[in-house]
């Protein structure tokens, strides 16, 4: 699976061997919005023609268009998991919001 991005929205891409197409569609929102096409540069044009469509939707709808991610995450995690987290932080000279910005932008 691979990604693109435009205008702040990701878009999750896959290849479908039944249909012989790319298809993508807008990940991080909860509206449902897709579209496909044969090859890459396509799939580019038609990505960006599905956000720019969207956005456009909304605005004539008179509704804000959702965003994906606020940037605030809240997590739940065991007492150890936290302490060790904390931890690594300070070993680092990091608050703990700065280090697990650091170590989650290296996921991949």
């Amino acid at each position: 699976m691979s990604t693109m991005t435009y205008k702040g929205y990701a878009a999750r891409i896959e290849y479908s061997e039944e249909d012989g197409c790319f298809i993508g569609r807008i990940a991080g929102i909860r509206d449902v919005i897709g579209f496909h096409a044969e090859c890459v540069k396509e799939l580019r044009e038609a990505f960006q023609e599905a956000v720019d469509d969207y956005l456009a939707t909304c605005e004539k709808l008179g509704r804000a268009p959702q965003r994906p991610y606020s940037g605030k995450l809240m997590l739940r995690v065991p007492p150890e998991v936290h302490a060790r987290a904390a931890m690594m932080a300070e070993a680092h000279g990091m608050s703990l919001n700065q280090w697990a910005t650091d170590v989650l932008s290296k996921v991949s």
